[in-house]
């Protein structure tokens, strides 16, 4: 995948930008296990094995939702945007 991969020199970033980059890699990852999970468990017919793959989406969305929030622990400006648009009501372009 070519999301993996660094657009810069490896020794000319810092230890956060590789933090960073580590966290937004995984969270893309868990977003789209998330996506092939709920596919799976429309296109399937057995009761049993459906209900295995929402409970592995669930997870993979927890998992995203933890990467989520180190990110707005470690970094102010996503801090500061989902301080604007999580857990708002009305219209979500509204809340800027």
């Amino acid at each position: 995948m070519s999301s993996e991969g660094l657009h810069a020199p490896r020794e000319r970033l810092s230890d956060k930008t590789l933090a960073m980059h580590q966290a937004i890699v995984s969270l893309m990852e868990e977003l789209e296990a998330a996506d092939w999970y709920r596919q799976r468990a429309d296109d399937c017919d057995d009761d049993a094995l459906k209900e295995i793959l929402l409970h592995n989406m669930r997870e993979e969305i927890e998992h995203a939702a933890m990467i989520l929030e180190w990110l707005r622990r470690n970094d102010g400006d996503f801090d500061e945007q989902l301080g604007k648009f999580l857990f708002k009501e009305g219209e979500i372009t509204g809340n800027h």
